[in-house]
């Protein structure tokens, strides 16, 4: 699903103009990425979690070449499905 496919599914069940869904979904993603820089996880009962998390500095090697390169530190997204979501995602067929 893309951001047209979700605005256009949350405008028509919400009943709401996609504009405003638009305006809504872009103020979410905004307040989202600033609370993770600022390193705050955010929780979604019933959903999941997602935090901030460092990799360390650590060594490659090119299959083909065998050439050895350091791949820099850098942060990533981590996201943690709460129990709920795993329950229902993981229904006996």
């Amino acid at each position: 699903m893309n951001n047209k496919e979700l605005i256009s599914n949350v405008a028509s069940k919400m009943n709401l103009p996609k504009n405003e869904v638009k305006y809504l979904l872009e103020a979410f993603t905004e307040t989202f990425r600033n609370q993770l820089k600022e390193d705050n996880s955010i929780g979604f009962q019933g959903f999941g979690s997602f935090e901030i998390r460092k990799k360390e500095e650590r060594l490659s090697v090119h299959p083909l070449t065998k050439v050895r390169t350091m791949i820099p530190p850098k942060l990533v997204v981590s996201f943690k499905q709460s129990s709920v979501l795993k329950d229902k995602l993981n229904v006996k067929f």
